[in-house]
């Protein structure tokens, strides 16, 4: 199963309903946390081009944000891309 990586800060609540979702699915996910890290920050903006977190990944694939992963999820693509 590729790595679930999630970019998130401390006090957004969709990274919060993100890590519950991970959580229900039984998923292990690593968190990078932003809360007070300018560089990466900027690291984040640099890979994805946007600003707000969180911002999730599986394996390289960029999923998005929240909504976008509940939306993969409800699509049916999310169980393909932890199965590669």
């Amino acid at each position: 199963m590729p790595t679930i990586t999630m970019y998130s800060t401390t006090w957004c609540s969709y990274c919060n309903a993100a890590k519950a979702f991970f959580k229900q699915k039984q998923l292990a996910f690593q968190e990078i946390d932003l809360t007070e890290d300018d560089e990466g920050r900027q690291a984040l903006v640099a890979r994805t081009g946007r600003t707000s977190v969180p911002q999730i990944f599986i394996g390289d694939h960029h999923v998005g944000g929240y909504d976008d992963l509940r939306a993969l999820d409800r699509a049916g693509g999310l169980a393909p891309l932890l199965a590669t």
